[in-house]
């Protein structure tokens, strides 16, 4: 499956009054270097696996749900290679969903938000709110899985 999508720094944090908050940890267990991530990802209650292939606005993607016990399994795998942060989902006044991601631990205060798209046409046509910072979407420093292995990068925040 495709996945478009568009990723922001946040220039200014948004009313999320709206928005719905899960607390997200996420762990990598390919290094930097490969060509595909696989990464596992607690969101909440629910335990993920998500291959990833690509780079930048148009990535391959597949993601299945997993057991507790098979993410704990796998989790030592990660280490030096995770982070944590708070999603926010919520929907812009023009309706697309977005994902707002305020990094904790040492990737604080950095917040990114991205938005997701059924086509590379209306990623295009995309005209971002005033709350939506510089555009990261082709800068790998800004990928999760540098970030989770480098931290932050300089002038990030």
């Amino acid at each position: 499956m495709k996945e478009i999508e568009r990723k922001y720094l946040v220039a200014e944090r948004p009313d999320l009054t709206a928005a719905t908050a899960t607390p997200v940890k996420q762990g990598y267990l390919t290094a930097l270097e490969d060509s595909t991530e696989l990464r596992l990802r607690q969101k909440g209650e629910r335990f993920f696996l998500t291959q990833k292939g690509g780079a930048g606005r148009v990535r391959e993607e597949r993601e299945a749900e997993i057991t507790r016990t098979v993410y704990e399994t796998f989790w030592p795998g990660t280490e030096g290679r995770r982070l944590e942060k708070t999603r926010w989902t919520g929907v812009l006044a023009d309706g697309w969903g977005y994902e707002l991601d305020i990094f904790e631990g040492t990737l604080a205060p950095l917040q990114m938000v991205e938005v997701e798209f059924a086509d590379e046409a209306a990623a295009e046509a995309f005209v971002p709110p005033e709350w939506f910072g510089r555009e990261v979407t082709e800068d790998k420093l800004f990928g999760n899985k540098s970030l989770a292995v480098h931290g932050l990068p300089e002038g990030a925040v």
